[in-house]
């Protein structure tokens, strides 16, 4: 059996590696996007009570009412913080996805090139071998053809 033919099945390890890296970078990419989205709308969220708040300020205030609203926006500012760091978690899970994708996409490439170059190698071997063959059997006709006119 050829070089390259058994190669192949190596060839077809790093295809399904890659396949895989790739799923995985995809599904951290979704993870990344919701989490971005969940942080939009707590953002989102949050402008909108600031509004309401200080549209709900033109007249009078009780205190307590006040001191609810302040401490409600700062649990808002809490959550929106956790959230953005879950955001940067997600994103370096993502990061490190890609680079496992791109690690898994250079090595299929690579064993690609490597089958390539056997594939060639051996096509030369093959013309080579051919051609000697063909330069022998050349060889004997001419010898038989010398003998025959002597």
């Amino acid at each position: 059996m050829l070089r390259s033919r058994r190669l192949e099945v190596v060839l077809a390890l790093e295809q399904r590696r890659e396949s895989e890296a790739l799923e995985h970078m995809t599904r951290a990419r979704q993870q990344v996007q919701q989490h971005q989205h969940r942080l939009e709308e707590l953002r989102q969220y949050q402008a909108d009570y600031r509004t309401q708040m200080r549209n709900s300020q033109q007249g009078v205030i009780s205190v307590s009412r006040l001191e609810g609203w302040q401490a409600f926006i700062s649990q808002l500012d809490q959550v929106i913080q956790q959230q953005e760091k879950q955001v940067a978690r997600s994103m370096e899970v993502f990061d490190k996805r890609r680079e496992d994708w791109r690690a898994a996409y250079d090595r299929r490439q690579g064993m690609a090139r490597h089958i390539d170059a056997c594939r060639m190698q051996e096509q030369r071997a093959t013309d080579s071998r051919d051609q000697k063959q063909q330069d022998e059997a050349a060889g004997r006709a001419h010898a038989r053809r010398r003998l025959k006119s002597k």
